[in-house]
């Protein structure tokens, strides 16, 4: 099957990769699995095999069509033609379930579907997701490693994150100019945890990683919080004047974020 490629697509070819990443999304057998961009159905195969109900999301209308086509005889198989950011998952699931989510994410638009499936993740139980190398290595990445960022820390607020395996170019068509990992994503939010509120802890997290040269201290200072407020959260945080937000664990933000007057937190970039 020859299909020119659009929307940044890199078809996965090695049937080796795609047991793999079906075995991954763990016991499937009464669930309802969700896949984002199945292209010619290389994981949709081995997934059907296993999965009780399987919902295709396929933006692209050839593919579709030949999805639809291919899979017009499989009861358990549902195929949308339709943009997985403008769907709602709530829309596809029955009440109280949650889905297992599968994809080859498309490159160009990788970071605003991991942002959707954070955004609706008390509808995921958890993502099995192939994406840039580069990408999986800043999404696992532990506090205080190069990696680690803004991106690292949103994640892990989420789900707890494995990077599992990493692929070649050569497994895929056309072959990519990177290597591609499949990251497993088990849902479980932190807010509730370390006692933070998620859309301020959001807003928080992007002003101390605003400047990655400089120090907390600095960003949040630039962010508009005063100097002295952001000595004493500091200090009551346990967290040297010097740090920056590289390097200091999601635990320690939070306390930091809390000890920070109410104040500063609503009206800094409200």
């Amino acid at each position: 099957m020859k299909h020119k490629p659009k929307l940044g697509q890199n078809f996965l070819v090695d049937p080796g990769a795609s047991q793999r990443i079906a075995d991954a999304a763990g016991d499937v057998s009464n669930r309802t699995v969700l896949e984002i961009g199945p292209g010619h159905g290389a994981i949709t195969m081995p997934l059907l095999a296993r999965c009780g109900h399987l919902i295709a999301i396929e933006l692209d209308t050839s593919l579709f069509k030949e999805l639809q086509f291919r899979f017009r005889d499989r009861r358990q198989v549902q195929v949308l033609h339709a943009s997985i950011l403008e769907t709602k998952l709530e829309s596809l699931l029955e009440p109280g379930e949650k889905a297992i989510v599968v994809g080859n994410l498309p490159y160009y638009i990788t970071s605003d579907i991991l942002l959707k499936l954070f955004g609706e993740h008390a509808h995921i139980d958890r993502a099995v997701l192939m994406v840039q190398r580069e990408v999986a290595d800043r999404v696992a990445a532990a506090p205080g490693s190069r990696d680690y960022g803004l991106l690292s820390a949103t994640a892990q607020m989420y789900a707890s994150v494995q990077n599992l395996f990493t692929l070649p170019p050569s497994a895929f068509s056309p072959p990519p100019e990177v290597h591609s990992s499949v990251l497993r994503m088990t849902f479980a939010p932190r807010f509730e945890e370390l006692g933070v509120d998620a859309i301020g802890f959001d807003r928080f997290l992007h002003q101390c990683f605003a400047q990655k040269r400089k120090t907390l201290a600095n960003n949040l200072r630039a962010a508009g919080h005063e100097p002295e407020a952001i000595r004493s959260a500091l200090d009551g945080a346990g967290i040297s004047p010097q740090a920056r937000a590289e390097a200091t664990s999601l635990e320690a933000m939070a306390a930091l974020y809390k000890l920070l007057p109410a104040a500063d937190k609503t009206s800094v970039g409200s």
